[in-house]
C-alpha cells in the first residue's frame, strides 16, 4: 500500500514538471452523447491548443588538451605487448 502511494505522488510529480514545459489552453468545451432510447446524438471531446517550449539547441566547437601518458611495462615482463605489436595468440 506505501508503494504504492509513493508510486502515485511520484507519478504526479513528473506529469507537473511535464505539463510546466508547454502551455495547453483549452478551445472548445466537451459534451456528454445524449441518450434517448429511440434517437441517440453523439457527444464531442474537447479540443485543447498546445505550445511546446522552445528549445534551442546548438554546437560550438571546442580544443581540449589532453595530457600525454607514457606506459612502460613492468620489469621482468617479457611477455609484454605494444601497439606495434600484433598480440600472441
Amino acid at each position: 500500500m506505501r508503494n504504492k502511494l509513493t508510486l502515485s505522488l511520484a507519478l504526479m510529480g513528473i506529469l507537473c514538471f511535464g505539463l510546466g514545459a508547454c502551455t495547453v489552453e483549452q478551445t472548445e468545451e466537451g459534451e456528454l452523447p445524449e441518450y434517448d432510447v429511440e434517437q441517440t446524438e453523439e457527444g464531442s471531446l474537447p479540443e485543447y491548443d498546445v505550445d511546446a517550449a522552445d528549445v534551442e539547441i546548438t554546437t560550438e566547437t571546442r580544443e581540449i588538451t589532453v595530457p600525454d601518458v607514457d606506459v612502460e611495462p613492468a620489469d621482468g615482463d617479457d611477455d609484454a605487448t605494444t601497439d606495434d605489436e600484433p598480440p600472441a595468440p
